[in-house]
């Protein structure tokens, strides 16, 4: 088998895995990096250009894993591209805007690469994909060898999969972006234990240890809590969530909060497309077992939509709950013109409840102390940071030990390390050699070969 790793900056970003098992050529996600713009966000796709793709596997729906899925599905006009059903429903939304975005950064950053594919495209793209059910396998043939692959449910959104191959005696594993522990809104994951020659696994909280009292159940008992002590102080409160996925959970937790009276009285507002996307959850819900959403908790939480014009710099002061994208304060989104008017006073705080790239406004707000300048460059806004800033883990992510023991128990003869900055890989390298003595530990140089 061979591997190449076609994230050009590593770490998280433009995912996407080359394999060829066989004379099978395989494509796992085709993501686009946050963190850079035009092409430079995404993967390195020219060492394939010479290659015939015969299967497309997403694993999930976020940018990082499908945003530069139609520019791959242009050169590679006769692959297959296979997802879940519930990732299937969900697909073209997330696609049509991040056309949009791109329109609005051309605009905005003078960027000439943007967009790297149009709403016509992802019209076009659609009829190509292909639903699969979880643990139904099916066999996709090449030139002369076939592969059968079979989808694990991985917890961490809608939809999301971890991907099983088989070939001949070879036995494959890739876990995607996987969170074990059951959430409000979706079902852990639920993986085969076992013997497999090889395991692709993410890395992405490699560098995070979880301390006794910080359990899930306990994490969402406290941010209740500070909700409820900043709108008591006067204050207000910002969550920046991911649109996928975390809007959704989140709106979950304020619901059961308020259902049973654990929660003051205080506006609710939230923007971005993760309300769209309550639409696609409440009929994912519908349909499939493994999502549980009910859109109408909106109604019953009487949410507002935040102004559609909101001022760099200002303090709305109305004494609310914010639930708002971006999850990592991006440039230019609500959240972080939002959090530009909430840092200069005490009474309001900032919570984040998703991982944040270090590199990223919210990475770095994170890592801000109280009193010092914190500027929003894009925003003009310098302010000195009075507002509480907490970080409670309710990742969507698995903890470092849950995939390790997986990884361990597996005893595969290779185990390839993905999704994740160098520190939490090197922490997997260290903790899986120390277990696995028998073992090739990979963590891969970008865009190498490798023959496993």
């Amino acid at each position: 088998m061979k591997l190449i790793d076609l994230n050009p900056q590593g770490g998280i970003g433009a995912n996407s895995i080359y394999l060829q098992i066989g004379d099978v050529n395989i494509l796992i996600d085709s993501g686009l990096n946050p963190k850079q713009a035009g092409r430079l966000a995404m993967p390195d796709f020219s060492l394939i250009k010479d290659i015939s793709l015969d299967l497309i596997i997403i694993t999930h729906c976020h940018l990082d894993h499908i945003g530069s899925l139609p520019v791959i599905m242009r050169q590679h006009p006769n692959a297959k591209v296979v997802m879940t059903h519930s990732s299937k429903m969900i697909l073209d939304r997330m696609l049509h805007n991040s056309a949009n975005v791109m329109l609005r950064q051309k605009e905005e950053n003078n960027i000439p690469d943007y967009p790297l594919f149009t709403h016509e495209e992802v019209d076009r793209c659609v009829p190509r994909f292909t639903g699969m059910e979880f643990l139904q396998p099916q066999k996709f043939k090449g030139k002369t060898d076939e592969v059968e692959i079979m989808m694990h449910h991985a917890g961490h959104v809608a939809g999301a999969c971890a991907v099983e191959l088989h070939h001949k005696d070879r036995h494959i594993f890739v876990t995607g972006d996987v969170l074990f522990e059951n959430q409000r809104t979706l079902r852990g994951a639920q993986f085969p234990s076992g013997h497999f020659d090889t395991v692709i696994m993410e890395t992405t909280r490699g560098t995070t240890e979880r301390q006794v009292g910080k359990e899930r159940v306990n994490e969402v008992s406290r941010l209740i809590a500070s909700i409820n002590d900043t709108i008591n102080r006067g204050g207000s409160f910002l969550l920046p969530v991911f649109a996928l996925g975390r809007m959704q959970e989140i709106l979950s937790i304020i619901h059961d909060a308020r259902k049973f009276g654990r929660l003051v009285k205080c506006p609710i507002y939230a923007a971005g497309m993760g309300m769209a996307l309550a639409d696609y959850f409440d009929e994912i819900s519908r349909k499939y077992q493994h999502v549980q959403f009910n859109r109408n908790i909106i109604k019953e939480l009487n949410i507002q939509p935040t102004a559609r014009k909101l001022d760099a710099g200002k303090d709305l002061k109305q004494n609310a709950l914010y639930i708002i994208s971006s999850g990592m304060l991006v440039e230019r989104t609500p959240s972080y013109t939002l959090a530009s008017g909430l840092i200069g006073s005490d009474k309001n705080t900032i919570g984040f409840v998703g991982y944040c790239d270090p590199d990223t406004p919210g990475g770095q707000l994170l890592q801000a102390k109280q009193g010092e300048d914190f500027t929003f460059a894009t925003a003009n806004v310098t302010t000195k940071l009075q507002a509480r800033v907490e970080r409670f883990e309710l990742s969507g992510h698995a903890d470092r030990e849950e995939l390790a023991e997986f990884a361990i128990q597996t005893q595969a003869r290779s185990v390839v390390l993905t999704h994740g900055d160098q520190a939490a890989r090197d922490w997997f390298t260290k903790e899986l050699e120390s277990k696995m003595p028998g073992s090739k530990i990979i963590d891969p140089v970008p865009l190498k070969t490798y023959e496993l």
